[in-house]
């Protein structure tokens, strides 16, 4: 496939992925995108994981035909891309490797690449801001983006079909063609599980890009991004990276061991929709996907936690959803709480100081307290909590 005249795309769809990174379901599979340039000088951008290393290899042939490559330009060193680089370089003694500093430097953890070879005694080339790579008629221009979302993370532009080749930014979750028309909806889930944590490296990597003259996006998951779906998701990468509210409403997340939390819980959707909320989106920790609850919470401003007592503190499926929304920097939203307990209601007071910890979240009064099921005496509490979080 031509990205452009000189530019062809050789990346390999999975469609067996089930699981990426051993942690996100991957229903649709997952691509590995890769691509070369043709020019004076041939330049391989990124391999592939090991998974579909034969297939990629054979992508690689078939663009390549009669030429070989000079340069293997490593954009982010995570096994799902850089699994060829060892194989490559025996293949191909002449070639060069360009990376940053930091990749080099990680290299060695996964593989080793010889210093020098008959052909070329530099064979890795560390390159940093603001240095070039000239090909001929393309000239790839160097971008540092460290913690987007590794250390040793950086992005090329390349001035003449005026692409960015991104690395991990602008990635999102399934095969190539996968929801060609809705690059959002999995694109964000990508975006706040894999590098929702950097919003400050990835709001720095798009003050830097804001620079150029960028036609396309060249990410290393996902399609393409040109025109209006690449304005709208440099839009969307700018609220994310921010930590602001894409969308105002409240999401709902609960954890019920019997149904009766997740009754009040679809009770409580009710209320806020009569008081006008404009979008409530509820969560089923216990079943839903968490990758999916981990985006909607950072997606709407406003959330309430509502979460079965267990052994004297919250149940675990709740607390593993706020030790992720920890690890992935949750902040700058206000969160309601909801406890169910039959002898001794624990639930909040587990969950409250969790939240307190992160920055900027502000707990909303007041917290109710539910034993057992939903009783008509609980609606005001509930009532309360709606009129509180709305305000």
């Amino acid at each position: 496939m031509n990205i452009t005249p000189d530019i062809r795309y050789i990346g390999v769809d999975d469609a067996e992925m089930q699981l990426f990174e051993s942690q996100y379901h991957t229903p649709e599979g997952m691509c590995y995108n890769s691509y070369l340039i043709l020019d004076e000088k041939v330049a391989v951008m990124d391999t592939s994981d090991s998974r579909t290393m034969e297939q990629w290899k054979a992508n690689l042939a078939a663009a390549l035909g009669d030429r070989q490559p000079d340069y293997l330009i490593v954009h982010h060193l995570e096994p799902d891309h850089a699994s060829g680089i060892a194989e490559m370089c025996a293949k191909y003694p002449q070639m060069q490797v360009v990376c940053s500093a930091k990749a080099k430097q990680m290299m060695p953890q996964y593989f080793t690449v010889p210093e020098g070879s008959p052909e070329s005694q530099d064979r890795v080339i560390t390159v940093k801001e603001g240095d070039t790579l000239a090909l001929g008629r393309h000239t790839l221009h160097f971008v540092m983006a460290p913690m987007v979302h590794w250390p040793e993370v950086m992005v090329s532009y390349d001035e003449a079909d005026r692409v960015l080749f991104s690395a991990d930014g602008f990635g999102k979750f399934g095969v190539y063609a996968a929801d060609a028309d809705d690059w959002a909806c999995e694109g964000r889930r990508y975006y706040f599980n894999i590098c929702g944590k950097y919003g400050t490296p990835v709001s720095t990597l798009l003050k830097k890009a804001a620079a150029l003259d960028i036609q396309k996006i060249l990410p290393l998951h996902g399609p393409v991004l040109e025109g209006e779906k690449m304005t709208e998701a440099v839009r969307l990468y700018t609220i994310w990276s921010a930590y602001d509210v894409e969308t105002e409403g409240v999401f709902i997340a609960h954890a019920s061991i019997h149904g009766n939390t997740a009754a009040a819980a679809e009770r409580l959707m009710e209320i806020l929709k009569q008081k006008g909320c404009p979008k409530v989106t509820v969560s089923d920790l216990c079943r839903d996907d968490l990758g999916e609850a981990i985006e909607d919470a950072f997606r709407y401003g406003k959330m309430i936690c509502m979460a079965s007592s267990y052994d004297a503190g919250v149940f675990p499926p709740m607390y593993d959803f706020l030790h992720h929304l920890d690890i992935k920097a949750y902040q700058r939203r206000r969160v309601g709480l909801v406890e169910n307990g039959s002898w001794a209601p624990s639930a909040a007071k587990t969950m409250r100081p969790m939240l307190e910890g992160m920055k900027q979240v502000k707990i909303v009064e007041p917290v109710v307290t539910l034993r057992g099921c939903m009783k008509d005496a609980d609606i005001p509490q509930l009532e309360a909590l709606a009129d509180a979080i709305l305000a």
